[in-house]
């Protein structure tokens, strides 16, 4: 019987869908964070369940040949880079493994890995460079001891910020930003949000960078109106970023008001304070214009390379109609258009959609219609509506981390389209639906698996499904984003906005 607070000595012999090392003690399993396969370790024990426990590690007495040494300080407090301390080529290992795995126990698939591609030796696609790699950065702001600012990342499970100076994952610019809004709250004593009592304005600091274009927006998330001295901020903000290099261009300086009580890190109201309300970036050769709640891929090099594989899934010949659900700004709607005949999206957000039409004339891409609303409820209404136009030959689904609603599902076993691509970083919600779809006269045959999120326990994957009922011209392709996670129950409880 394994005692809370009691520690023990443990051999590590698996590794859990998030990241826990998972070890054995008088035959009960125990997840340990922060170990890999292969280390013996001495842990404490924080829960204890029936046939189950949960312990922390308290020192590694001999280390796994997977482990290596985070380039991070403050990797193991903080709660976003969960496998910063495995070697990378175990990443890359782990994270096609998970795939399979889930594929088989709950997608019913009795030998995915002859489905999967693989870079090499059953890995999945990876970053020549695995860190600098995240366009988009998200700061909590708060106070240390001293009573300074401080910029960081929560720890995990937790809305204690861990303070850095940099992230090892951002694009590097975002530590001259750190640094001069530190600075800026310090000298001009601007009030910090407190999250307990309501009071206070920086909520946090949103950053992007157009990887391509090298453009940068700042964007203050505040609990108020407008920031006392916001041409200081900026006036600091492009001192600092000057010393990074000049091709750094400070284009979009804004504040997104959040006034609610809440988890949320950003309201409904963005303001331009300085320059333009957008950043503009590249996927190929598709620009798009990115405001501060627009939803873009965070790891351009990666996104590329899985809207490619997308693309050769969906095998457009030039005249097919193809759908995108949860289609966002249009990323991969416009990525697709060249090929298709015609492309539909729907999203529910209507800023999204909006800037998806931008988009679409910003490419002059004129094949292209967009739709307002719930992909479950749209869809169903527009094909029952007129079968003849909406019928798909490729449909492009990519919905939150729930995965696809049924009513969704049962529409496009209706529309009965060749080649259905499903695009998921939650790879338990895609077995489920694969699952479903399986049994409704869709075959897997094609899986790819790519490490947009390095360092992090989530996955990005592409397959494609053929429709055995579908006629030879039709196509579908059904693009899924969700994220990683332990189980499906816990993923439908935990569900986020993308």
């Amino acid at each position: 019987m394994v005692n809370k607070n009691e520690v023990y000595e443990i051999t590590i012999e698996d590794i859990g869908t998030e990241g826990q090392g998972i070890g054995h003690v008088d035959g009960e399993a125990v997840f340990v964070k922060d170990t890999l396969p292969g280390d013996t370790a001495s842990i404490k024990i924080i829960k204890a369940k029936k046939n189950l426990a949960y312990g922390r590690l308290m020192e590694i007495i001999k280390p796994s040949g997977y482990r290596t040494t985070p380039l991070c300080d403050v990797a193991r407090s903080c709660g976003g880079c969960t496998l910063q301390h495995m070697d990378y080529d175990a990443q890359l290992k782990y994270k096609w493994d998970k795939v399979k795995n889930l594929l088989q126990r709950i997608g019913g698939i009795s030998e995915p890995e002859k489905l999967m591609e693989s870079a090499e030796d059953k890995k999945a696609y990876g970053l020549v460079e695995p860190f600098h790699y995240r366009n988009k950065m998200q700061f909590p702001v708060g106070y240390d001891k001293e009573g300074k600012a401080v910029l960081g990342f929560y720890a995990g499970r937790t809305h204690s910020i861990i303070p850095l100076s940099d992230c090892v994952i951002g694009h590097p610019v975002n530590k001259f930003i750190i640094k001069a809004v530190k600075e800026f709250i310090d000298r001009y004593k601007i009030s910090i949000y407190d999250e307990e009592k309501h009071k206070g304005l920086i909520r946090h600091v949103l950053t992007r960078v157009g990887f391509h274009t090298n453009e940068l927006m700042v964007c203050m998330v505040i609990n108020g109106n407008d920031i006392p001295h916001y041409e200081k901020l900026h006036e600091m903000i492009s001192s600092e970023v000057a010393k990074f290099g000049g091709e750094i261009l400070f284009k979009s300086f804004m504040i997104n008001i959040n006034k609610d009580k809440t988890n949320r890190i950003l309201g409904f109201d963005s303001k331009v304070l300085i320059g333009d309300p957008f950043i503009s970036d590249y996927i190929g050769d598709v620009k798009f214009n990115i405001s501060p709640q627009s939803f873009f891929q965070v790891n351009p090099e990666m996104t590329e390379k899985l809207y490619s594989k997308a693309l050769e899934y969906a095998a457009l010949s030039g005249g097919e109609k193809v759908w995108d659900m949860y289609c966002g700004i249009g990323t991969i709607s416009l990525f697709l258009a060249e090929k298709a005949g015609n492309v539909y999206g729907v999203e529910i957000v209507p800023q999204a959609i909006d800037d998806a039409k931008n988009n679409a004339k910003l490419n002059d891409i004129k094949n292209v219609e967009f739709h307002v609303g719930k992909a479950e409820e749209v869809v169903p209404g527009l094909y029952e509506k007129d079968r003849e136009r909406y019928t798909a030959d490729v449909v492009v689904v990519d919905p939150p981390r729930k995965g696809c609603d049924e009513k969704l599902l049962e529409t496009l076993v209706s529309m009965a389209p060749a080649r259905l691509v499903y695009v998921s970083c939650d790879p338990a919600t895609l077995a489920r639906d694969i699952k479903y779809l399986t049994d409704h006269n869709f075959e897997l045959k094609k899986v790819a698996v790519f490490d947009q999120f390095s360092h992090g326990i989530h996955v990005e994957t592409v397959v494609q499904l053929i429709n055995k009922n579908a006629k030879a011209k039709h196509h579908v392709r059904i693009s899924m984003d969700a994220e990683d996670y332990y189980s499906i129950k816990d993923s439908e409880k935990k569900e986020e906005e993308r």
